[in-house]
């Protein structure tokens, strides 16, 4: 294996590096050569104890780091911003969730970061949770520093760039850290690697890594970690002119009437409204204007900006902004706080379902998550009751087309219940 045997007449790109354990190569599951010495390396350059390679994204690391510090049946507080692989990791595990509520910005309707008194509320009243998940930083650019006696799992996927320059935040701290390298560094999609900075949990990170990773790592995408790796040791003087390139922006998008920014932590990480557009509008004008948001919502755009970004995209991104006219009508402003929905059961002991039509689902036991994507983080999830305002933002979101998505594929029209 592979089948192709890198013969150059079937035209696949990579083939030509595309192999498996063969002789000489080390085994991602068993690594004592090269893979055992690029993983000592990467923990060495990003700053953690023990780091181990993902190709299967952050996903797999979520997975592993939550089944390895929880056994099923016991009880976990979890950020209500976090991704969907965190729902999907209790599910599986058949965990108790108690949800930790972040801060909420009113002006752009976003979550932002986890306080460390609501962290402190969550632990005092649930003494018997065994593990805290938050997710730091957000699709949005804020970064939450939280310390607890709990063991910590931070999902920092989007957050690999960190730690590197004084202008950015510090690298995230936890018990277990987990980073997507092809989020915002030179790496290839499904890269991932996930820190261990409690050798408690070293084990068990590992046995569960290798039970949900693929048995057949691509050896392409370990090679773009290793050049990625390469490139962080050696390649920070890149980082200054990106913050010149950054500057420059942020000073030329001041003066663009009816622009809005969105102030976070990150400023790599552009979160922009316009007014009188939604999100989805603003999201069209841009990319028929040549610039790919990385996420559109019902009140803003969000441009992930890296290493790999140059002026002149910067320059495009600028005058694409120049080009809108501001308007005075409001358009799917749904700002107000979200009331988390009440939670009647939890997901794994939801045994018999029905599909209703979504307009009639108020009152109703969730059986299905439903999110917008990206940067899938649950609007509501199994277990939750429906109730009128989340009806209403889903309705809105499908009204300004953001990309809603439920696990039943039942939306527009209907909606999976408890029967």
């Amino acid at each position: 294996m592979p089948g192709h045997k890198r013969n150059k007449k079937f035209d696949i790109v990579g083939s030509e590096i595309d192999i498996t354990e063969i002789t000489g190569f080390d085994d991602l599951h068993n690594p004592k050569q090269d893979i055992a010495a690029l993983q000592n390396e990467i923990a060495k350059v990003w700053g953690y104890e023990k780091s181990l390679i993902s190709v299967n994204g952050s996903t797999c690391c979520i997975l592993a780091a939550i089944f390895a510090v929880c056994k099923s049946g016991d009880k976990i507080l979890i950020a209500r911003n976090c991704h969907k692989s965190v729902y999907n990791a209790c599910f599986l595990n058949k965990l108790k969730v108690e949800y930790i509520e972040p801060e909420f910005d009113s002006e752009f309707g976003v979550y932002k970061n986890i306080t460390q008194k609501s962290v402190d509320c969550a632990v005092k009243n649930n003494p018997d949770a065994k593990a805290l998940v938050i997710t730091s930083p957000t699709y949005e650019g804020f970064v939450s520093n939280i310390q607890c006696d709990l063991p910590i799992i931070v999902d920092s996927a989007h957050g690999s760039h960190f730690g590197f320059t004084k202008w950015l935040p510090k690298k995230a701290q936890g018990d277990i850290v987990i980073q997507s390298f092809h989020k915002t560094l030179p790496s290839l999609t499904q890269t991932a690697v996930i820190h261990i900075n409690n050798s408690l949990y070293e084990k068990a990170v590992k046995k569960y890594m290798d039970m949900f990773e693929t048995s057949s790592p691509s050896y392409i995408l370990m090679a773009s970690i290793e050049k990625c790796c390469e490139y962080m040791k050696n390649g920070l003087n890149d980082f200054e002119k990106y913050k010149n390139i950054l500057d420059k922006f942020y000073k030329e998008a001041k003066s663009i009437s009816g622009l809005k920014i969105l102030k976070n932590d990150d400023i790599t990480r552009i979160v922009i409204s316009f007014d009188g557009y939604s999100g989805t509008e603003l999201g069209e004008i841009l990319i028929n204007h040549g610039i790919e948001p990385e996420g559109t919502t019902l009140n803003y755009v969000i441009l992930i900006s890296t290493i790999a970004d140059t002026e002149k995209g910067f320059n495009k991104l600028i005058n694409a902004l120049k080009c809108i006219e501001p308007k005075n009508e409001k358009k799917c402003k749904f700002i107000k706080m979200p009331v988390l929905p009440k939670k009647e059961c939890e997901a794994y002991e939801i045994t018999e379902t029905k599909a209703v039509a979504l307009n009639d689902s108020v009152g109703k036991c969730c059986a299905e998550t439903v999110y917008a994507y990206p940067p899938a983080t649950p609007i509501i999830t199994a277990g939750e009751i429906i109730s009128s305002d989340t009806l209403d933002y889903i309705n809105q979101c499908l009204k300004c087309s953001v990309n809603i998505i439920d696990t039943e594929n039942l939306l527009p029209d209907s909606i999976l219940t408890k029967a």
